[in-house]
């Protein structure tokens, strides 16, 4: 019950972040905002992670540098996204890595999907285009979003596979500290850095950078302990009905019957999926055991 109450907190904080978020990057650089976030996660992970990098030797350090470059490309093109569509929209896209991941799996490492994926694919879709054709958001953040999700997705499909080989505290720091690195040279070359300003960035940049990042990622740890995979990656969902609910709440959004009706497409195709992407995730760690 507690791992249970506590994943769920984890989801509510995760939807609340896009709230945050979006009032931050609307008056701070993006990308020197994603450096403090990351720097403040790895900051945070180290305490817990600094002793075991050693452990994962340079095919260890190589894979979370790979897992780590593409969580970088998600956050950027997610961040970016965000800055030009709405708070729920974002959201119920980002939610679309359910859909994704065991299309990568198929894709890359030919894990069989079932025909309730192609099922989540269909409403997916359909939910996709009943939002691009509302005003509250806006096509071009959705696609940026939508790419993120790609990106994601792919990252959730490769860290499945490593995960089985390497500690995961010292491969999520190493992950971490490569999106830290990398968002610190493009603010750098920006231009952009400067230090905070404000509760609206510091208050963003604690939550997304401790709490839903780095805290998030321990209790994840703590709670597979004692729950199964399927019931976690449902429990996960709920980040895309939190981002619903506080974009309504905290941010205004008002997508009209025709966006909510996307929004519970893409929440539809979310549901029939989840068993499969769990399903898909544990036969990828199975292969990755055996490749050992």
């Amino acid at each position: 019950m507690a791992a249970l109450a506590a994943l769920v907190a984890v989801t509510a904080v995760w939807g609340v972040t896009f709230v945050q978020v979006k009032d931050a990057v609307a008056i701070y650089p993006l990308f020197a905002f994603l450096a403090v976030r990351y720097a403040l996660a790895t900051g945070a992970l180290a305490f817990a992670g600094a002793t075991r990098v050693r452990t994962l030797g340079r095919s260890g350090a190589g894979a979370g540098l790979v897992v780590g470059a593409l969580l970088a490309l998600g956050i950027a093109l997610q961040t970016a996204g965000l800055e030009r569509t709405t708070v729920s929209n974002t959201g119920f896209i980002t939610g679309l890595y359910v859909v994704l991941t065991p299309l990568f799996g198929l894709a890359l490492f030919r894990a069989g999907v079932g025909t309730e994926v192609w099922l989540g694919v269909a409403f997916a879709l359909l939910g996709l285009a009943l939002l691009s054709g509302i005003h509250a958001g806006s096509p071009t953040g959705d696609a940026l979003v939508l790419a993120s999700t790609a990106a994601q997705a792919l990252q959730i499909v490769m860290i499945e596979r490593y995960a089985a080989r390497y500690d995961a505290i010292a491969l999520t720091l190493v992950e971490m500290a490569t999106c830290f690195a990398g968002f610190l040279v493009v603010a750098i070359a920006l231009g952009d850095l400067s230090v905070p300003r404000g509760w609206t960035v510091w208050g963003a940049l604690i939550v997304t950078g401790i709490f839903a990042s780095a805290l998030a990622y321990l209790i994840q740890v703590w709670a597979q302990r004692r729950m199964s995979a399927p019931r976690i990656a449902i429990v996960f969902s709920l980040e895309t009905v939190w981002a619903g609910f506080f974009g309504y709440v905290l941010s205004g959004d008002r997508l009209g019957a025709v966006g909510w009706l996307g929004c519970a497409s893409i929440m539809a195709g979310i549901v029939l999926a989840e068993p499969a992407a769990a399903a898909a995730l544990a036969r990828l760690a199975a292969r990755a055991r055996v490749a050992r």
